[in-house]
């Protein structure tokens, strides 16, 4: 009966041991969680970062379709008179705090002219409330009071500004009545920086072209598109 009861209080785990137990318990488990938690914030910090590299990427592939059929035609703004430049850049007509670019372009499409519209647009682009936009409307000289077409492009956009390829150097300003041989857009985003593309402006090239085969015929060296170059305007940098 002695040697039972030995056995009996010999079995089982003291509360001690227990407590102990439950604590190294909940340390593995705290810790497990912090590392799962770990893995979840790192994943979806990634798939915003891609999802917003993306977004950018869209952008470009956007604008530079616009740019690179930039047409040698002047544009209406809200029923005036036609202005003078093929590309506009007057800030007030935009509402934005920043550079604002206009223009008209080719290639909208517009198979067999089934739609009663030209398969010519105009564009414009802002920078609105930190949002890169671009804005269209259905005709290319827009009526007085006609609200355009509104896309957002890139979001978090602190400063926007423009560059202009003439005569184998960028520069600030536009040239009258002369189309660019390309385009430097620059703009800066609160969580990437300052990002650059340049795009080439394809009626700008063939004017410098015709300019070069007319020098060329009346004697002259013809060597202005071969001296300077908006060096692959199509690529940038982000700095």
């Amino acid at each position: 009966m002695i040697k039972i009861t030995n056995q009996l209080k010999s079995s089982g785990f003291t509360l001690i041991e227990v407590l102990l137990a439950i604590a190294i318990f909940a340390m593995i488990s705290l810790a497990s969680f912090s590392v799962f938690d770990g893995v979840i914030q790192s994943e979806r910090f990634s798939n915003e970062k891609m999802q917003r590299l993306n977004d950018i990427q869209r952008a470009w592939l956007v604008i530079e379709r616009d740019y690179l059929q930039i047409a040698q035609r002047s544009m209406r703004i809200e029923g005036e008179a036609p202005l003078e430049n093929f590309i506009h850049t007057e800030n007030a007509s935009f509402s934005s705090s920043d550079a604002g670019i206009a223009f008209v372009r080719h290639g909208w499409t517009n198979p067999g002219l089934l739609i009663p519209r030209s398969d010519l647009q105009s564009v414009a682009y802002r920078v609105y409330e930190n949002t890169l936009e671009r804005l269209h409307f259905n005709f290319v000289d827009a009526v007085n009071g006609e609200e355009p077409k509104i896309r957002k492009l890139i979001e978090q956009v602190t400063a926007f500004n423009l560059e202009y390829f003439y005569k184998n150097k960028w520069q600030n300003t536009l040239i009258n009545n002369q189309l660019p041989q390309a385009i430097k857009l620059i703009i800066e985003t609160q969580d990437i920086g300052i990002i650059e593309r340049k795009f080439i402006v394809a009626d700008g090239m063939n004017q410098v072209t015709t300019r070069n085969e007319n020098n060329a015929g009346r004697g002259g060296s013809g060597n202005e598109n071969q001296r300077g170059s908006p060096s692959s305007p199509s690529q940038g940098n982000d700095r």
